[in-house]
């Protein structure tokens, strides 16, 4: 137990977990990789994968750390979200409460993966009653919206987002409405940054397939290094979240990185954080203080 298990999901788009296993692999105590027994998505549909990617897992699994967990995460009756959040779910059960439960998705990679495992580890009390005690974890995504012929064009802030808890209540995809404690640890997002068909693909078969604003998708194709600055509100639900774009003119991860130390917009402040963090304590130190307030009046009435 107190183990650092590391869940990924494995779909249409299974090759980019080349270069998101890697960055966790040595910190990882184990390593679980869900894949639906009849290779199907959470919208139903069929997906391939090429036995050259199992070929390269079992070279690549030098300390035998990794383990498919092969099951039905297609449910029909259930919407795309929905079985987004399910499958989250039994990939925790199946990676043990009682450990820290980190959930990457395929397209995310870590910098600096160990700072995260050692920010977390100060946290170990919260394993020893996880249903009592439950809470999440967050780090901050880079998101990079699209690759150009020559660079990358990102989103200009860092967005928070959830990775690791101690107790999988998942409410939506792996999100459990809990109290977050954040890290300034930074996490490039390849989100919507693939070609044209794998990102049409993706917007047929994730979670937010029936939450896509009908504008978007016309953008991103019209947007590139040239004229980025001419346009504004790129996100792909709700387009305001995004507002900005930056460029760098580099396309590999190690040059992005290099950017990033010397980018002050794409640091999470000292300030910032501390300020996340009261804020969540607080919140829920009103909400238990609220409830114990309820339980006391509704036993005396």
């Amino acid at each position: 137990m107190k183990k650092i298990h590391v869940g990924f999901l494995l779909s249409y788009d299974y090759e980019k977990l080349k270069l998101s296993i890697p960055p966790v692999y040595k910190a990882a105590d184990k390593i679980f990789i869900a894949e639906d027994s009849n290779k199907l998505t959470w919208s139903g549909n069929e997906f391939v994968v090429d036995n050259s990617f199992y070929e390269w897992l079992k070279e690549f699994d030098v300390d035998n750390k990794i383990e498919f967990y092969r099951d039905n995460f297609y449910i029909p009756e259930l919407t795309a979200i929905e079985n987004d959040t399910r499958e989250r779910h039994l990939l925790s059960l199946k990676m043990g409460i009682g450990n820290w439960l980190i959930q990457i998705d395929s397209d995310e990679y870590f910098i600096d993966f160990e700072s995260f495992v050692s920010n977390l580890r100060k946290y170990d009390h919260y394993l020893d009653e996880p249903e009592k005690n439950k809470i999440q974890f967050a780090c901050f995504w880079l998101i990079i919206y699209k690759y150009t012929k020559e660079g990358t064009l990102f989103v200009d802030k860092p967005m928070k987002s959830v990775f690791a808890t101690n107790y999988p209540n998942y409410k939506c995809a792996r999100r459990t409405n809990e109290r977050t404690i954040y890290f300034d640890n930074l996490v490039l997002h390849e989100s919507i940054a693939r070609t044209e068909e794998q990102l049409v693909c993706k917007l047929k078969n994730w979670g937010h397939n029936n939450e896509v604003n009908e504008d978007f998708l016309k953008k991103w194709v019209t947007v590139n290094e040239t004229n980025y600055n001419q346009f504004e509100d790129f996100y792909y639900i709700n387009p305001k979240r995004w507002r900005k774009l930056d460029y760098l003119p580099t396309r590999r991860f190690e040059d992005i990185k290099k950017y990033i130390n010397v980018k002050s917009n794409l640091q999470v402040s000292r300030e910032y954080l501390l300020l996340k963090n009261f804020g969540q304590w607080f919140k829920f130190f009103c909400r238990k203080k609220a409830l114990e307030f309820n339980f006391i009046t509704g036993f005396f009435h």
